[in-house]
């Protein structure tokens, strides 16, 4: 039985090929950022370092699709960039004191283990990149939050918090170097503002659709206010500018292949985005909750999706027999 939405009915040209390239191009202010970021903190070597951690695990998402279907003799689909968006985002969400080998060991677990075994690219039932994220804080805890290189954990006893942790901590934080991303964290997700227009990028090109990230945005926004009983509003903007929100709300909460596709089921998608990750923030032993939150929601998404379809028009429920 199909399920037909309300018109209009909008045939697009848009392919997988097509999409992956507006991602990967919006995806660019963040990694140019990043890398020129982390060479004006900690010197040439390790802005160096960001872009080889980026091109190293983008190589091995790529390589680990080749391979993978060169064993099971199914046609290659490297060429439709999925692979090269996974390894970028995976590459965003770490620090850049990250081992090569390690990112390289994401991006194999990213690929082999969350999207291939599972059918490929549309099948996977969790974001590769945020699953083999999970992997790496799980099996390598300290390098996920090394966020200094080892000189600077000693010289003049530097804090190696980032400024969400500091937050977390009850500790000052400058909200201008937040938004603007002058500070250490994972590559990707320190700018705000080049956050904002790799999303404006993608909502200019219809590549993302809004109702997902901004409700997740705004109930979150809610909750961390509530649950912290805050009514200071530098308060929700140093949370909503600290580690990985921005970035995970329109760059990886609206992945086609593991969000909600309709309508009503992409808002509640937000609003459970929102709760947990305002929840884990909050509650949780950690200062992030975002990669988490995600996965969780991802989990749901076939109840969500089966709550939110519409019923086939003249479909009738069946009675049961004695009844």
């Amino acid at each position: 039985m199909y399920h037909v939405s309300s018109s209009p009915h909008v045939k697009s040209k848009l392919t997988t090929k097509s999409i992956m390239g507006d991602v990967i191009i919006a995806l660019l202010p963040p990694s140019i950022f990043g890398i020129i970021n982390y060479q004006n903190l900690f010197g040439m070597e390790y802005g160096i370092r960001s872009a080889l951690l980026i091109l190293l695990t983008v190589a091995a998402c790529v390589i680990s699709e080749y391979i993978f279907d060169l064993i099971t003799k199914r046609p290659s689909t490297i060429g439709d960039l999925s692979a090269v968006v996974t390894g970028m985002i995976l590459a965003l969400n770490l620090p850049c004191t990250f081992p090569y080998w390690k990112a390289m060991l994401g991006g194999a677990f990213a690929i082999i283990i969350v999207k291939q075994l599972f059918g490929g690219l549309g099948q996977n039932f969790m974001n590769p990149a945020l699953g083999a994220r999970c992997f790496l804080v799980l099996s390598f805890a300290g390098n996920m939050t090394a966020f200094y290189p080892e000189m600077y954990r000693v010289v003049d006893g530097v804090s190696q918090a980032t400024p969400l942790t500091a937050l977390k901590a009850g500790e000052n934080v400058d909200l201008l170097s937040m938004f603007i991303g002058t500070h250490a964290g994972t590559i990707g997700e320190t700018s705000i503002i080049a956050l904002l227009l790799g999303a404006l990028y993608l909502v200019i090109n219809k590549i993302i659709d809004l109702r997902i990230p901004i409700t997740y945005i705004v109930v979150f926004s809610i909750c961390i206010m509530l649950f912290n009983g805050q009514t200071d509003i530098t308060f929700l903007l140093k949370h909503l500018c600290g580690g990985g929100l921005i970035f995970g709300a329109f760059f990886m909460a609206t992945d086609y292949s593991t969000s909600p596709m309709t309508k009503n089921g992409r808002i509640l998608f937000g609003i459970c985005l929102g709760v947990l990750t305002a929840i884990f923030r909050t509650f949780g032993n950690t200062a992030e909750g975002v990669s988490f939150a995600i996965i969780f929601c991802n989990l749901l998404v076939p109840l969500i999706e089966k709550i939110t379809i519409p019923k086939a028009f003249g479909m009738v429920k069946e009675k049961k027999e004695g009844k």
